[in-house]
């Protein structure tokens, strides 16, 4: 059954300095909300119920944050206002575990630390900083893929040729709408040498025998160990499925993503919409700009 999820989030958050400085950059808000908890929602929602998180020194205050907090909650129902924490009242009775990451060794190193609390079974990855607001949550929709292939399944979309060198890129033959079996995987090529424009994005369902093959991967890109190569690895033993979601993703961990992020989930959400349009407006009619 799968009910194991893994969020690694012990990265430093560089680009969000110095606000990063104490806190962590997966409890930014969207607007009222932080992101990781889009994230934690979207699993939720999807099926699982194990959520495990890869963190590091100076992360308290994401584990914090679904933890429950007697007097904020007494005090929210002096004062009527209970309702401000809906939606997070239910992940206090979760499986959460912690997972510390000592060294920062790379994504791959990451998932490895996982091994203990996923066990002999499948799982899923989810990077909090890719946030996609989409119809049918898309841990959902790679849950449905895997459930029906029985085998890896990792999140595509198609990227224009100059963002390339940022993402994983692979390529593949079809076996079914949105569906194509990887054939070719690399991390981060050069536009001139990438075998497609399809790009890795940050979610995945993997299987346990993933777990050898990170352990024995060498520093690639970036001189990190890379969850990339080990997928090359396992592409070696059996069949991995790349799937590109319906939805639209927005790339929280960068400055201008961010920004890009905050306008449209304020589009979205009935209490913040005319405000931003009417906002948008002004600004388009504004010579200065």
């Amino acid at each position: 059954m799968l009910k194991k999820i893994v969020f690694p989030v012990a990265g430093v958050g560089t680009r969000f300095l110095p606000a990063t400085k104490e806190v962590p950059k997966e409890i930014l808000p969207i607007i009222d909300k932080p992101l990781i908890q889009y994230a934690v929602e979207e699993a939720a929602q999807s099926g699982f119920a194990d959520f495990i998180f890869i963190t590091a020194l100076g992360k308290e205050a994401l584990e914090r944050h679904f933890a429950p907090n007697p007097e904020l909650d007494n005090f929210l129902k002096r004062h009527r206002k209970s309702h401000l924490l809906d939606g997070l009242h239910e992940f206090y009775q979760k499986n959460f575990t912690y997972i510390r990451q000592e060294q920062a060794l790379g994504f791959g190193h990451a998932i490895s630390l996982a091994q203990g609390a996923v066990g002999n079974e499948a799982f899923a990855i989810s990077l909090p900083d890719d946030l996609i607001l989409a119809e049918k949550p898309v841990m959902a929709q790679l849950r449905a893929v895997y459930e029906k292939y029985r085998c890896p399944v990792v999140a595509f979309m198609e990227v224009p040729r100059h963002d390339i060198p940022r993402y994983g890129i692979g390529a593949g033959k079809f076996i079914a709408d949105k569906v194509f079996e990887i054939e070719q995987l690399v991390e981060k090529p050069v536009a001139a040498d990438a075998p497609s424009n399809f790009a890795v994005i940050g979610r995945y369902i993997l299987t346990p025998d993933i777990f050898p093959l990170l352990k024995n991967t060498t520093h690639g890109a970036g001189a990190e160990i890379q969850l990339t190569d080990a997928i090359v690895a396992l592409m070696k033993k059996r069949r991995v499925l790349g799937y590109f979601f319906s939805g639209q993703r927005f790339d929280a961990g960068t400055t201008l993503g961010y920004i890009e992020t905050l306008i449209h989930v304020a589009l979205q959400r009935p209490d913040t919409r005319a405000f931003t349009l009417r906002l948008l407006r002004q600004l388009a009619a504004d010579e200065k700009i």
